[in-house]
């Protein structure tokens, strides 16, 4: 990776660690008390940020990757495990700054079609994952069931990342100004979101 692209990633991360306030919403604990299978299901559409990322990782991996299902994997995996993570009630600092620097990077790798090695794709999206599965395992706490909705939650993750590699894949040898677009406005809404917290 080009040096400069490494330390403007290093700077997103490190002012996301440095702000505590929060964007994401409904990560109160106990706000879904009676969430099931479908409301699982739905959940990582109804957030914008989750949404953002979950198809940008599809859709990065799609433009860069020669094992395209490394990241999202990687992605779904730790994702889970950060929900676990929030459901046995562990706090990580600056949940919701690092969900909106994921936007950011990744918007950024999208739009620079920036290739990275599989094992540090896997780890970056899989750091941020956890961040994306805290904020998810958070708000079940104190709800009836867990693995009704985190199912749920899993499965649609994998389907966003399906749709991301599906556009990318589309996009990878036909239009490179589509995927420069598509990572632009991704990047600005992680940046619009970390702005807020300021």
């Amino acid at each position: 990776m080009h040096p400069k692209l490494l330390n403007t990633l290093v700077l997103i991360t490190a002012c996301a660690l440095s702000t505590g306030a929060s964007a994401h919403i409904g990560t109160e604990v106990g706000t879904h008390a009676e969430f099931g299978l479908l409301n699982g299901l739905l959940h990582p559409l109804t957030g914008l940020d989750h949404l953002a990322a979950m198809l940008a990782v599809g859709f990065w991996s799609a433009l860069t990757a020669r094992r395209a299902w490394t990241a999202p994997l990687a992605f779904a995996a730790m994702l889970l495990v950060g929900a676990q993570l929030g459901l046995a009630g562990m706090a990580l600092p600056a949940v919701e700054p690092m969900i909106a620097a994921s936007l950011l990077v990744l918007g950024l790798l999208v739009a620079l079609r920036a290739r990275l090695p599989a094992l540090l794709a896997a780890a970056l999206v899989g750091v941020f994952a956890i961040f994306h599965g805290v904020a998810h395992g958070t708000e079940l706490v104190g709800a009836a069931t867990v693995w009704a909705p985190l199912a749920g939650m899993l499965i649609t993750t994998v389907a966003l990342h399906a749709a991301g590699l599906g556009l990318g894949l589309t996009l990878r040898t036909r239009n490179r100004w589509g995927a420069r677009i598509a990572g632009t406005v991704v990047t600005l809404f992680g940046s619009f979101l970390l702005l807020q917290m300021v």
